[in-house]
Parts: structure tokens; sequence; C-alpha cells
């Protein structure tokens, strides 16, 4: 069961100021949300695997393929300065 005191520790950590009667209110609606959970250990799991993700895991992305091949004399011919086959570019300080 959740405390007055569980709440005053949530509330200092979320830096949080609550008055008397929200602290009991929270207190009542955690409380309740706990123990709705709680319910859950109820539930046979026997014979369920766990598991991380709900839905399958594909890979959406279609495959690459290579349609037109460049050569690297093609794409160096657009450069604007080329030295020892790279791109020659500013020197930056």
């Amino acid at each position: 069961m959740i405390t007055i005191k569980d709440v005053e520790h949530v509330a200092k950590l979320a830096r949080l100021e609550l008055t008397d009667e929200e602290k009991e209110l929270y207190a009542k609606q955690l409380g309740e949300v706990l123990k709705y959970v709680d319910q859950m250990n109820e539930v046979d799991t026997t014979g369920v695997k766990p598991m991380a993700q709900v839905v399958d895991l594909v890979n959406v992305m279609r495959e690459d393929k290579v349609h037109c091949e460049i050569t690297k004399q093609a794409l160096m011919s657009n450069a604007p300065d080329e030295e020892n086959g790279y791109f020659k570019v500013p020197k930056i300080s």
C-alpha cells in the first residue's frame, strides 16, 4: 500500500509541492493503480515465452542494388580541384 510518506518522497524527487489533501488523494490513487497492476500476478503465464517486442521486427528497407555504377574517374571529373585521386578542399585552421 502507498503511504503518504511514499507520496512525499516521490513529490520531493519530482520537486513538487503538494497540499495535505493532494498527498492523501495521490496515496489513494496510486494504491488503486498498484492493486490493479497486482492482478497480473493472478494470470497463468505457464508456457508463455518472454518477449521484448509485440510484433516481429522486419527490415522495411529495400535491398541495396547497384543500378548505374559510376567510375571514380567520372566522379573526379566534377571536382573543382583534385590531388592524388582525392577531392582537394581548402585548408581549415
